[in-house]
């Protein structure tokens, strides 16, 4: 073990302890901006915080919400929004998606 070895980021999963989504979002767009995979879409049901997890066929930590290119705290049902994940959800255009508390 090197001595900068602490520094380096973990590969650790994204965990999902929470049993029932608290909101869905329809994927419209997918790509990649500096490492991090963006989604772009709407919300279907409930409210998105940063901090919530996003579930797909994997699952990933929201970071940043942003609505008309504004970052914002958060967005409500049919709010059309682009969501900054830390992780992959490996989501295709379609895809409805569940957002969980933890």
């Amino acid at each position: 073990m090197g001595l900068f070895d602490i520094f380096r980021k973990k590969d650790d999963a994204i965990e999902i302890v929470s049993k029932r989504p608290v909101a869905k979002f329809k994927v419209e767009k997918v790509f990649e901006i500096f490492g991090r995979e963006i989604l772009v879409g709407e919300v279907v049901e409930g409210v998105i915080y940063p901090g919530y997890k996003i579930k797909g066929n994997g699952a990933a930590l929201i970071r940043e919400i942003q609505k008309d290119n504004q970052r914002v705290d958060f967005a409500l049902a049919y709010d059309e929004v682009a969501l900054s994940l830390e992780g992959r959800t490996n989501a295709k255009v379609e895809d409805i998606l569940e957002v969980y508390q933890s």
